[in-house]
């Protein structure tokens, strides 16, 4: 493919892959110049990480000729970009509800005879509610905590004893966590491309597959849909529990810990 055409395909396939995002930009209010603030950040951030000497930040100039912006915009860029972080973090993990629900489920310590998630007691020293908060939510308040997970339907109150109900969480549209989750999906599935698509890798490919077909009643879309949410969570849950038992043994052993990283897998349904 010449350069011409690449930069062709590369152009079209980047329209492609805003639309939605612009989509979700227009239904909460954010029009394309503030998008285009957006988009100035996230070149510069790219050029100042991927493109320095010796592990050291790229400087103004050649992040200026890679970007097409000039010297004092990339100075003023990198401005807001650090003043945004600071004021609210660069934090896109999941939230603290699907974490302590996680740990709920898989958790020995919170785990009956069966491995099913045990009543835990609401106040209780060691053991109960406030120990599986502790160590999967961090300082949040039990109390408010306890009372919000109730008003979702993902907790029951038998007598002090506390008896999760679901094992999954959807959060509600406009909340900030279902943002910041849409965020880190296109983010993870991107970077995968981003990373099968550099020449100069230096490791291997990553696993990235899709299947579709194009010709399929909406009867069978709609069975797909049924099979997918079913056997999609059953896989998703194996490897959740796989690592989770990684992470616990890694964190039974003694000497110098390994450098942790970020893993994970994804799985989605898609319908044109």
């Amino acid at each position: 493919m010449t350069s011409s055409n690449s930069q062709q395909a590369l152009r079209a396939a980047a329209g492609y892959l805003l639309k939605p995002i612009a989509r979700i930009m227009i239904r909460g209010g954010v029009n394309w110049k503030e998008f285009a603030e957006i988009a100035k950040g996230a070149f510069v951030q790219a050029a100042s990480e991927d493109y320095g000497i010796d592990g050291r930040q790229t400087n103004a100039s050649r992040v200026a000729l890679l970007t097409g912006l000039s010297r004092r915009e990339v100075a003023r860029v990198r401005g807001l970009t650090q003043t945004s972080k600071s004021e609210t973090g660069p934090d896109l993990r999941e939230g603290p509800i699907p974490r302590l629900l996680a740990g709920w489920h898989q958790d020995p310590d919170f785990l009956d005879a069966s491995e099913k998630p045990r009543a835990l007691p609401n106040n209780a020293e060691a053991g109960g509610f406030r120990d599986l908060l502790k160590r999967y939510a961090g300082d949040i308040p039990p109390v408010a905590f306890t009372k919000e997970l109730a008003r979702l339907g993902l907790i029951e109150d038998h007598g002090g004893m506390l008896v999760v109900r679901s094992r999954n969480f959807t959060p509600s549209h406009s909340d900030p966590d279902m943002l910041r989750q849409a965020g880190l999906a296109l983010h993870d599935h991107a970077s995968t491309i981003a990373h099968n698509l550099n020449s100069e890798r230096k490791e291997g490919p990553r696993f990235e597959r899709l299947v579709s077909n194009l010709s399929v009643s909406q009867k069978t879309a709609d069975q797909f849909h049924a099979l997918l949410q079913q056997e999609g969570q059953k896989f998703l849950e194996k490897l959740d529990a796989w690592l989770t038992k990684k992470e616990q043994a890694q964190g039974r052993r003694s000497g110098q810990p390994a450098r942790a990283v970020r893993v994970g897998a994804g799985i989605y349904y898609l319908q044109d």
